[in-house]
C-alpha cells in the first residue's frame, strides 16, 4: 500500500476555506432524518477495499442486531482526491454522517471551516474512548480548542528500520538508540563499506509538505519527548529539541551518510542501512524481497534521540487516520452514528478483524497486551514493535495550513542541512520566521 504516495498527491487539491464554512452553517438539525421510524447513516469508508469491506461487514452486522438505524456503507470517491470529494460534497450539502481516511491536519481544516462536530460533546464519547482501551492514543489527537473532531482508527507509529545483518558485520548487536551510538555506526559503516551510506533517501531534499512527517516529525518527537510543534495557531516548538534534529541531519551531512541521489530499493539491497519503516512495508517485502526477515536481515527501533534524552518510550510520528461526523448530519444522524461506532468499538474482536483484514494496527493502548492480539502478533513478529510504539505515537499538526507549514520545515531547514548549505541555527531562524509569518 503505497500510503506516503496516496497523501502527497491528496494534499494538491483543496477547495478554499471559505467555501466549506459557507456550506457547514447550512445544516439543519431539525431536519426528518427517519423513515417509517428508521434513521440512516451514510458512511464513506476509505478507498482500500479491506477496509470497505471490514466496515461493510459491520454494517451489515449492526443492521441485523437493531431496528432503529440503518448504516449505508459506499466508498469515497477519489475524484480527484478522497480529501477534495470531501469537500465538493460539503460544498453541496451532500456530505454523508460519517467519514473516515481522515488525517489530524486535514480534520484542523475541516474544524476550521465549523464543517465537523465535536465527537466529545456527542453522548456516548467517553463510554467509546473506555470501551475501546484508547485514553492515551487519543490523548494526543485533542486539537488546541480542546475539542476532539476525529476518532482514530488505526495508528502507525512509525519506527526505523535497520540492516541488521550490517549492523552484525560492523560488530554492533542492535539498533543505536542515541545519536553518539549512531556516528558510531556510521564511522564503522564508512571505514568498512566506502561506498555505503547510512541513509539512502532522496525525500530528504524534497520540500514536499507529506515527506517531513517520515523524517523530521519522527525525529523531533522523539527529541522532545512528545512535544507539540504547533499549538492551533502558536508556534511552540522545542527549539533546543530541533536545534538537535538540525544538528543530527548536519553531522549526518558531514561525515557523508546521506545520498540524495535516487536509487532502487536502497534499503533492501543495503545500499543504505537505515531507513523509516510502516508495518504495510512487510507484505510487499515478503512477495518481493524474500531475505528481508525480521530479527535476521533487519530489526525496528524507535527515533534515535540526543545523548541525555531517555531512550524508554521514545515517542514518534503516527502515520494515523481516522473518522469524523459531520456537522451537516441532523442531531439524530449525529447520535445514531455515535451508537453504531460504540457498538462497533465495544467488541475488541472487530479490532482483531480490522487488523487481520488491513494489517493496520487499531489505536489501542493495550494491543501489545490484550491476548486477542496475540496469535497475530506471534504469526507476524515484525508487528509487534507497532503494536508497543502506540500509545507513543504522535498525530499531524491541527492546523488548517499545514501543508504550506510543513513545506517550511524542509525548504528552510531539512533540506539545506541535507546538502551543506546552512546550520542549524541559521536553519531555525529562517524556518521559525518564515513559520510565523505564516501563523499570522
Amino acid at each position: 500500500m503505497k500510503w506516503k504516495k496516496l497523501t502527497s498527491i491528496a494534499l494538491a487539491s483543496v477547495l478554499s476555506v471559505s467555501a466549506l464554512a459557507a456550506c457547514s452553517t447550512g445544516n439543519n438539525n431539525n431536519e426528518e432524518t427517519s423513515q417509517d421510524g428508521v434513521t440512516t447513516i451514510e458512511f464513506w469508508a476509505a478507498p482500500n477495499p479491506p477496509q470497505q469491506k471490514f466496515w461493510q461487514q459491520m454494517a451489515d452486522e449492526f443492521n441485523g442486531s437493531q431496528e432503529d438505524i440503518k448504516v449505508e456503507v459506499s466508498t469515497i470517491k477519489e475524484s480527484p482526491t478522497s480529501e477534495a470529494s470531501i469537500q465538493s460534497a460539503l460544498a453541496g450539502k451532500s456530505a454523508p454522517t460519517i467519514s473516515e481516511n481522515i488525517n489530524r491536519g486535514f480534520a484542523a481544516q475541516l474544524a476550521d471551516s465549523k464543517a465537523l462536530v465535536p465527537l466529545n460533546e456527542i453522548e456516548g464519547w467517553d463510554e467509546l474512548i473506555e470501551g475501546r482501551q484508547m485514553t492515551d492514543t487519543v490523548s494526543a489527537w485533542k486539537f488546541s480548542d480542546g475539542n476532539q473532531y476525529v476518532l482514530p482508527i488505526y495508528s502507525n507509529p512509525m519506527l526505523f528500520g535497520w540492516r541488521l545483518d550490517i549492523l552484525n558485520e560492523l560488530g554492533f548487536e542492535e539498533a543505536p538508540r542515541t545519536y553518539s551510538e549512531v556516528f558510531e555506526v556510521v564511522d564503522a559503516l564508512k571505514e568498512k563499506y566506502p561506498d555505503k551510506y547510512l541513509w539512502a533517501k532522496p525525500d530528504l531534499g524534497d520540500p514536499t509538505a507529506w515527506k517531513r512527517w517520515f523524517d523530521f516529525f519522527m525525529l523531533y518527537n522523539g527529541a522532545s519527548e512528545g512535544n507539540n510543534f504547533i499549538e492551533g495557531a502558536d508556534f511552540v516548538a522545542d527549539e533546543d529539541a530541533a536545534k538537535d534534529v538540525f544538528g543530527f541531519f548536519a553531522e549526518l551531512e558531514e561525515r557523508d551518510a546521506i545520498l540524495l541521489n535516487q536509487s532502487t530499493d536502497p534499503f533492501e539491497s543495503a545500499l543504505g542501512i537505515f531507513t523509516d519503516i510502516g508495518p504495510w512495508t512487510f507484505n510487499y517485502w515478503a512477495e518481493k524481497f524474500p531475505h528481508m526477515v525480521y530479527g535476521e536481515t533487519f530489526t525496528l527501533a524507535p527515533p534515535p534521540v540526543p545523548d541525555g534524552t531517555s531512550t524508554e518510550n521514545v515517542k514518534t510520528f503516527a502515520d494515523a487516520k481516522g473518522l469524523v461526523i459531520f456537522a451537516q448530519a441532523p442531531k439524530a444522524e449525529q447520535e445514531a452514528a455515535m451508537e453504531f461506532l460504540t457498538w462497533v468499538f465495544s467488541n475488541p474482536e472487530n479490532d482483531v478483524a480490522w487488523l487481520e483484514q488491513t494489517n493496520l494496527p487499531p489505536a489501542r493502548d493495550d494491543m501489545a497486551t490484550n491476548e486477542l492480539f496475540t496469535s497475530f502478533l506471534e504469526a507476524n513478529p515484525a508487528v509487534a514493535p507497532y503494536a508497543a510504539a502506540i500509545p507513543n505515537g504522535i498525530p499531524s499538526i491541527d492546523n488548517p495550513k499545514y501543508n504550506e507549514l510543513q513545506t517550511y520545515i524542509g525548504q528552510y531547514a531539512v533540506n539545506p542541512l541535507v546538502k551543506g548549505e546552512t546550520n542549524p541555527d541559521e536553519a531555525w531562524e529562517k524556518m521559525k520566521q518564515a513559520i510565523e509569518g505564516e501563523l499570522k
